[in-house]
């Protein structure tokens, strides 16, 4: 049988995995099928289809450079929180019976790549292209469903990583 020790470091080692293979996934889709999402950046930065009437098309950018360095940096970040993601799952499975504190010291990659997947899906996602872009009040160029379900997840998990056992 188990510890609930042994339990909850699994948990946390599968969690960070996940994530990392998710962010994985995500680049890898953003290289191969770049169009695809590059229209959605474009979109969402152009406000081309948000309210008519709303007064905040003044902040819309309608520059194809600008379109595509936007989405190179996202591409980038993603491939960073990726190694990191998957840099810390392997330190979190490669410590997964060692003491307390070198368990706790292993977290450090995984922490740092959440963190960049929370700055990409809530400060891009939410902040930048929701409030600024007012992506929200697009039908058809609307990201803001899957940004929270991600940001959710990586908070619950940063959350559960942040768990420190006693000796």
């Amino acid at each position: 049988m188990y510890s609930t020790r042994f339990l909850f470091r699994l948990a946390k080692a599968i969690s960070v995995a996940a994530i990392g293979l998710m962010s994985l996934l995500i680049v890898i889709g953003n290289t191969t099928d770049y169009y695809t999402n590059y229209h959605f950046v474009e979109h969402v930065m152009k406000m081309d289809t948000i309210f008519p009437d709303s007064n905040i098309h003044y902040r819309s950018i309608n520059n194809s450079f600008l379109f595509n360095a936007g989405y190179w940096l996202i591409i980038f970040m993603e491939s960073i929180m990726t190694f990191c993601c998957l840099k810390g799952s392997w330190q979190l499975f490669k410590n997964i019976n060692s003491n307390p504190a070198t368990f706790h010291a292993s977290k450090n990659w995984s922490v740092a790549g959440i963190t960049i997947g929370i700055i990409i899906w809530f400060l891009g996602f939410e902040v930048v292209g929701g409030e600024w872009f007012a992506m929200w009040q697009s039908r058809v160029w609307n990201g803001l469903g899957s940004a929270e379900r991600i940001v959710s997840f990586l908070v619950l998990v940063l959350i559960l990583l942040h768990f420190e056992e006693k000796n």
